[in-house]
């Protein structure tokens, strides 16, 4: 049974490892601890010598609410992850899952080296009991709300009890950040028809439908559907699902660069979107990938959230409080026991 996520609802934050540099993570913390209707306890994991002048800066104090755990190094970006786990051993990346593995904090905040995290992260928690791969959970906009991509680039290799797996954690995920009692699941192929996709899509819609009670299965969806309100939470290999997360951030970013060069051509349009001023703030924040922060990688015994290298501030103060959401919820206890009955009916034979 996991028994690291229950002794505290503490955050890690990784302070060291994004591309803006501990400052913005500071701003960050100091926006949580702030938000309204949030409380977070937070420990900011990274130099002490950095991060107290920082601290300072930014009017904030150490209490009850907010500490520091020094850690003298830093995993960069150029890192190759396995090599920087060994020879870092006191970067902020490590002290901060370790903070987790130890029951001194719930989870993990970093928007430092993805692959280092992800592989930190399985070494040092390891994968529940009965899950053989962790995923990444990223949540997207669509019609009508959100949805829960699943896995979104940790295993691009994937088997078919590992999408399985993924339907659970992403059923479990969805309940939590977006609120939807039975998620609708859908297994991501190029076509509903019967026997339509590969090997592994065939095999794994096959295993969908024998956890069913377990999931909502909504059975095969094509790429029309993901925007759609067809399903709540959209189940693919990471291959598959890093594509496509990558490909929608880029398309946001297309469409908002074309929007605004279409709405100053000339001063009628120009006109025209200062009146539609709210509609365009509306829709952008709709659309902002910044708006949950990253994604959690689930399925260890612990919880790790992954920011973007990039994020600013405000990105990653989403991400603290989608993690603060995570660990009030005691989300693992409920997927574990899921998980055991899935590999119940996996166990069985797949045919006759």
């Amino acid at each position: 049974m996991v028994t690291t996520l229950g002794a505290t609802s503490r955050i890690a934050v990784d302070a060291m490892g994004g591309d803006l540099g501990p400052a913005e993570v500071v701003a960050a913390v100091k926006l949580a601890l702030h938000q309204s209707g949030a409380s977070p306890a937070i420990t900011l994991v990274g130099d002490e010598a950095v991060l107290g002048p920082l601290l300072s800066q930014s009017g904030l104090s150490r209490n009850s609410r907010l500490s520091v755990h020094h850690a003298s190094e830093v995993i960069t970006m150029e890192d190759k992850p396995l090599n920087a786990l060994k020879r870092k051993k006191d970067s902020s990346m490590v002290r901060a899952i370790e903070l987790v593995k130890n029951g001194e904090a719930g989870v993990v905040v970093s928007c430092g080296n993805t692959g280092a995290l992800m592989a930190g992260g399985t070494l040092k928690l390891r994968t529940m009991e009965g899950v053989a791969r962790p995923a990444l959970a990223a949540i997207c906009p669509r019609e009508g709300g959100h949805f829960v991509l699943i896995d979104a680039g940790a295993n691009p290799e994937a088997k078919p009890e590992h999408l399985v797996h993924n339907a659970i954690l992403g059923s479990h995920f969805c309940r939590v950040m977006l609120g939807v009692k039975s998620p609708r699941v859908g297994l991501m192929t190029i076509g509903t028809e019967e026997g339509k996709g590969n090997a592994l899509i065939t095999e794994t819609n096959e295993l969908l439908k024998r956890v069913s009670g377990l999931i909502n299965y909504a059975g095969p969806i094509e790429g029309f559907h993901v925007f759609t309100e067809h399903v709540d939470v959209v189940v693919c290999d990471g291959f598959v699902g890093n594509i496509m997360i990558k490909s929608w951030e880029s398309l946001v970013k297309f469409f908002s660069s074309m929007l605004k060069e279409e709405l100053q051509a000339n001063p009628m349009r120009a006109t025209g979107a200062l009146l539609s001023k709210g509609a365009f703030n509306a829709l952008k924040e709709r659309i902002n990938p910044e708006r949950y922060g990253g994604a959690p990688l689930l399925g260890l015994n612990g919880n790790i959230y992954k920011a973007h290298g990039s994020s600013n501030r405000r990105a990653i103060k989403s991400a603290i409080l989608a993690a603060h959401e995570m660990v009030k919820a005691d989300m693992n206890q409920h997927i574990e026991a899921d998980i055991a009955r899935a590999n119940e009916r996996l166990a069985q034979p797949v045919f006759g």
